[in-house]
């Protein structure tokens, strides 16, 4: 099992300044998830360039492989089904372009997500549908199904199949988005047996799932993000998990994302590794977004638990 580094949290450096100080603080990492569109920021990686530039390519690989580092996936986590048109169209062409550039590159993974529609036609924002407690809020999520997430993605996984077949588009279970959980992932991965998951347990902690029961019954898994979360047992017991003032650095938040470790101890990573192994999940991508823990601190924290959490028998 490989270890990988999502590059979102170093947008303010240059690859190879991100290259020398992960070689230096987390020298347990080989690989790299990298930012190419979507919400994700593209600093370490010109899709245009590398697109139309076979030297450029051969390059670019070549001055991350220097540094003793591959690429594992690229990451274009957006929402091409957005209600504003140009953010659809932006964020669909950063994904089919992702796609034409993993098979180029010869990478088998890329990160994205489901997207969030519109709940009713005629609506400026996308609307996600946690649920129809209400008359006003029922008949949105098949709505939302029929009308855009099953034809859009039907024609995505034709796409992706056509331009590379071996490639897994692996989408993260995030609230927020039309697949956030086990039984709408089944739903989406019926579209097409390239559709895989990606697992980030952070967002199932938060939600009161378990990530090993979660692990255990997805029908794909392809990749998975190393992140925690810390909660705050006052403020969710006046206020739980809904919060409207979420924020990353809130101190009054119902929860925060954590370094790894900080929520959970080594032993359930240990745990969680173990389960992703058996499901020949090839690797586990640390994403740091902890507002708690300085960022060099964070990656190689995360690192050393992970390193020391990988089954030996997959290392």
């Amino acid at each position: 099992m490989r270890l990988v580094v999502v590059l979102e949290a170093f947008a303010d450096r240059t690859l190879d300044d991100t290259l020398e100080l992960l070689a230096a603080t987390a020298p347990q990492v080989t690989d790299l998830e990298v930012g190419a569109g979507g919400f994700a920021s593209t600093p370490h990686c010109d899709v245009t360039l590398l697109l139309r530039d076979g030297d450029a390519r051969r390059g670019w690989l070549q001055r991350i492989n220097d540094r003793g580092f591959s690429v594992s996936a690229l990451n274009v986590s957006g929402n091409p089904l957005d209600p504003d048109p140009e953010t659809a169209r932006r964020h669909d062409a950063d994904l089919r372009d992702a796609v034409r550039l993993a098979a180029l590159l010869g990478l088998d993974r890329v990160v994205a997500m489901a997207g969030c529609p519109p709940g009713a036609p005629g609506d400026r924002r996308a609307h996600f549908d946690g649920g129809g407690w209400l008359p006003y809020l029922a008949g949105v999520h098949d709505r939302q199904w029929e009308d855009y997430v099953l034809p859009y993605w039907s024609e995505v996984t034709a796409f992706a199949r056509a331009e590379h077949p071996e490639l897994q588009i692996c989408i993260e279970l995030h609230p927020g988005t039309c697949v956030y959980n086990v039984e709408t992932f089944e739903r989406f991965a019926a579209i097409g047996d390239n559709l895989a998951a990606n697992l980030d347990p952070s967002h199932l902690f938060w939600q009161r799932m378990d990530p090993l029961v979660v692990a255990q019954r997805l029908p794909r898994i392809g990749h998975a993000h190393a992140k925690d979360v810390v909660f705050n047992d006052d403020e969710l017991a006046l206020n739980g998990l809904l919060d409207h003032r979420w924020s990353a650095t809130d101190p009054d938040a119902p929860w925060t994302f954590a370094v790894v470790g900080r929520g959970h101890d080594a032993p359930w990573w240990r745990t969680f590794l173990d389960v992703l192994a058996a499901r020949n999940v090839p690797s586990i991508s640390i994403e740091y977004e902890d507002p708690n823990v300085p960022l060099q601190r964070g990656i190689a924290d995360a690192a050393r638990v992970l390193e020391s959490a990988i089954p030996a028998e997959v290392r």
